[in-house]
């Protein structure tokens, strides 16, 4: 038996690889088969099944592509609806592969299809568990994703989740392994930690929500510090429960270069959102004028499903020459297939050009320093947990997941300094509130990680009632 985590960094994503003889399984693949069907080539075994914990909703499975193309069915945990073939698995049904077991136990609580598969080794012994977002590492997946389709309150959800935990994980060995769909820095979860595989012994030990005393204190705390879910989620949930484009479709589409003459016309007869995908430090020297900068160099997809609203949204890329297809294959593993193409020869052919160029003004840390006094006006764009911990004295504490909402409330005629911890969030700001017309602001480069450095004033008091 071999068992194979394929964690994907930037989307905090656990695939899983199983095989056992000339048998194989895969649960939760990612929306790009190639990988998978590579390493079934050198193992040289078949595909039998791909599991799904359940419909994602920070990601696009490969489930459709990958079954289309072994012929492998899709397995799916009980009450689950999706608008395609797939089985239907009943609590507690038992799947062969090779001379293991894979047993489905439904854990609804996450959202209700939710399942957790157990592994069962050669000598019948119950080795590992694939949790999906039931259980994390150091948390439990939210319970406020599946409200509208489950027509329930969260709270009725996270108490069912209590329910799943408490009969379903927690009477399992100590010994078992835990495989998570997913790791710190994902939106499905707020606590989870940095490592990837556990035991659940230790889990029981260190996961607070396994160590809460009853179902209303385990509701209150899992529930308490949520933020609101990305706005992509659940257009990526109706992807994977009816269905998208292939993704070889989309590569395709997406790699057309489009020449430096025609690249604006496109631009207006389309309506389409001109995203620089190149890093900060170059993106603030000079770019297509209304470019978005989400750097590809950073937790690029995720950033991408919260700033740009709509995943049908028209895109044409500006990006390093040669990063094109990374870039179309990470906005499709979130659902932005809608890319039109590229600028062929990336911003040098639009610089070497005599078309307007734009920029961001950004100074360094200590040049902020000098500059600071008591009426100077700072918004810090880090989450509230990283402004709470420490903030330049007075910072406004506007997370950038937020933008839209305080965006409005600017004063176009007052200056203000912008920052994040190290630069990368605060020129998404910077290239957002510059596409809307607001350019009365400096970003700071390298963020508060360099402010710190500083003799600049900072705090952990938050007040945060004064308006903008």
């Amino acid at each position: 038996m071999k068992i194979e985590q394929i964690y994907t960094g930037c989307l905090a994503q656990g695939a899983y690889y199983i095989v056992s003889e000339n048998e194989a399984v895969i649960i939760d693949p990612l929306r790009e088969t190639k990988p998978y069907i590579d390493r079934l080539e050198k193992d040289e075994v078949k595909l039998k099944y791909i599991f799904e914990t359940h419909f994602h909703a920070d990601f696009v499975s490969g489930h459709l592509d990958l079954s289309k193309k072994t012929g492998a069915p899709i397995v799916y945990g009980p009450t689950a609806e999706p608008e395609f073939d797939a089985i239907i698995a009943e609590d507690n049904q038992i799947f062969k592969v090779g001379k293991i077991a894979i047993k489905v136990l439904h854990t609804p609580g996450h959202t209700m299809e939710s399942s957790t598969f157990l592994l069962i080794d050669e000598t019948g012994k119950e080795t590992a568990v694939f949790s999906g977002d039931t259980l994390f590492l150091g948390d439990v997946g939210r319970p406020d994703l599946a409200q509208k389709s489950a027509h329930m309150t969260q709270e009725e959800l996270a108490g069912l989740l209590y329910e799943s935990l408490q009969n379903k994980i927690m009477p399992l060995a100590d010994d078992i392994v835990v495989y998570p769909a997913h790791g710190a820095g994902s939106a499905c979860g707020k606590n989870m930690q940095k490592e990837t595989v556990d035991t659940l012994g230790n889990q029981k030990k260190t996961n607070y929500a396994l160590n809460q005393p009853d179902k209303e204190s385990f509701v209150r705390e899992v529930l308490d510090g949520l933020s609101a879910p990305p706005k992509y989620f659940g257009m990526n949930v109706a992807l994977n429960k009816g269905g998208y484009e292939t993704f070889e479709n989309v590569l395709e589409k997406g790699k057309r270069p489009i020449a430096l003459e025609d690249f604006e016309e496109v631009a207006e007869d389309t309506g389409a959102l001109i995203l620089d995908t190149r890093n900060a430090a170059d993106f603030h020297k000079g770019f297509v004028p209304r470019s978005i900068n989400i750097g590809l160099k950073g937790d690029f997809a995720p950033w991408v499903g919260a700033m740009i609203v709509d995943v049908h949204q028209p895109i044409l890329l500006v990006s390093d020459l040669g990063t094109e297809e990374e870039v179309i294959t990470r906005l499709s593993r979130v659902g932005f297939d809608n890319v039109l193409g590229y600028l062929e020869g990336g911003f040098d052919s639009w610089q070497n050009s005599a078309k307007e160029i734009d920029v961001i003004h950004r100074i360094s840390a200590e040049e902020f320093a000098k500059k600071f006094n008591e009426s100077s006006k700072v918004i810090d764009v880090r989450k509230e947990t990283e402004y709470d911990a420490e903030h330049v004295n007075d910072a406004f504490r506007r997370p950038l997941a937020d933008i839209n909402e305080w965006a409005v409330s600017l004063d176009n005629e007052e200056h203000f300094f912008i920052h994040c911890a190290g630069g990368y969030r605060s020129m998404i700001a910077a290239s957002i509130l510059n596409s809307r017309g607001i350019r009365n602001f400096t970003e700071i480069e390298g963020g508060f990680n360099k402010i710190k450095e500083t003799e600049v004033p900072k705090s952990n008091f938050v007040c945060q009632s004064k308006t903008l």
